[in-house]
């Protein structure tokens, strides 16, 4: 581009939220320019779970986690990693973290997720209804298991706080587990099932035709690395690896690289980290499971999907740069061993990583600032899928006025 590319919207980010943003956007009436370093949906909306967790309405740590902290980091393929190298740039991220475990901060981020998670299963039946696409979401609920009798009280007291939470739960017997889900093992003693949940068949398939839909109502995609950006006296001035972008407005939403575009644009520094994930596909497993089941002592979750039955979880903290290690994701099969009548098959499995956008206190940076030049959408942890169309609701709204009262949980002034 030798000349700016001039735009009334520049969305820079094709993940799921930056698709579904620019596709609202494009409802409106805007002319909308989508731009991403990688194909649209390449970056963690590729491969993560593809459950549909409006259940999660807690942080992503609480208190009991400190208990069981150092045994989780001395374990090499446990649920939590941190690379030690990784610490001292991590280590703000994670005094942040623990000041939000506070009574009132911890509150207030269950109140913003309950906000955002009661309201997502309805926003994306409107909109995968809206682009006749309804058939990539399957809303048979989701089951956590457990498997020892010492865990049974943990179980009761999640099912307790959920309840307080308005979260539909119901609690679910060892007979219970066998008749809906019957290749699970026999040993499962019971669990809890979430009646307003669901999963995706294929979460890239969805942000597949999110942009066949997007590109239907004018909005051009870019493949570019922004490097910069300035906000100017009547538009925002973006540079990038393919030239400069021109636009009335931009909305940052590239997921874990969303910081220093942020800081540019509004200098503020926003502590968003990574929380690399890790999935492995097996092709040959997908009619194992007729929703997504997760393990409570074990900390992973089995989603069937149209290609396989994709097995996802772990956190890693690393950062952007290091190389994925995927022996984490061929530990998620070993970990799915006794947890059905017969071992999963690995055959043709595939091991994937991808890069999670966490703030530390749980929750989004969805606002408008900057004069109303600046819009952003990032930061929903592992929640991304699940409140994607809502979140591009609440930005269509935010490009034409100010923020309402009720966003105020996800304003980028809390930092």
């Amino acid at each position: 581009m030798n000349e700016p590319l001039h735009t009334d919207i520049a969305v820079v980010g094709a993940g799921i939220v930056g698709v579904a943003c620019a596709l609202q956007l494009a409802r409106q009436g805007r002319r909308v320019t989508l731009i991403d370093r990688q194909a649209p949906g390449m970056g963690a909306s590729y491969g993560n779970a593809g459950h549909l967790a409006t259940e999660q309405v807690f942080p992503i740590a609480d208190w009991s986690i400190c208990k069981r902290l150092p045994r989780m980091l001395l374990d090499p393929m446990g649920p939590l990693r941190l690379d030690w190298k990784y610490l001292p740039k991590a280590l703000p991220w994670f005094t942040r973290l623990l000041f939000n475990l506070r009574p009132a901060p911890y509150q207030r981020t269950v109140a913003g997720l309950r906000q955002l998670n009661e309201g997502s299963l309805e926003a994306w039946q409107r909109l995968l209804t809206s682009i006749g696409r309804s058939e990539l979401f399957h809303g048979s609920g989701s089951l956590l298991v457990y498997e020892r009798p010492e865990s049974q009280r943990a179980l009761a007291a999640l099912c307790e706080r959920m309840q307080a939470q308005a979260v539909p739960v119901q609690r679910w017997s060892a007979d219970a587990v066998r008749e809906a889900a019957p290749q699970l093992s026999s040993a499962l003693l019971g669990g809890l099932f979430f009646p307003r949940t669901g999963h995706f068949i294929d979460p890239y398939r969805v942000v597949g035709a999110l942009f066949e839909a997007a590109q239907a109502h004018g909005v051009r995609f870019v493949q570019a690395q922004v490097e910069g950006g300035q906000v100017q006296a009547d538009h925002v001035r973006l540079v990038s690896d393919r030239g400069t972008f021109r636009a009335s407005q931009v909305l940052v939403s590239c997921g874990a690289h969303s910081a220093p575009l942020t800081r540019a644009l509004t200098g503020k520094r926003v502590p968003l980290d990574t929380e690399r994930g890790y999935h492995l596909m097996l092709p040959s497993e997908g009619a194992r499971l007729p929703f997504a089941v997760t393990s409570l002592e074990r900390r992973f979750i089995m989603t069937p999907m149209e290609a396989g039955l994709r097995l996802a979880g772990t956190v890693e903290f690393a950062g952007l740069q290091a190389p994925p290690a995927m022996q984490r994701a061929w530990q998620l099969h070993r970990l799915s061993q006794g947890l059905f009548q017969r071992d999963l098959s690995s055959e043709g499995a595939t091991p994937w990583m991808g890069m999670r956008p966490s703030l530390p206190d749980s929750l989004p940076v969805i606002d408008r600032v900057g004069e109303g030049r600046v819009l952003l959408a990032f930061g929903h942890q592992h929640l991304g899928l699940t409140q994607a169309a809502l979140t591009a609701e609440w930005i269509g709204r935010l490009a034409e006025r100010p923020a309402p009262a009720e966003l105020a949980p996800y304003r980028l002034a809390r930092f």
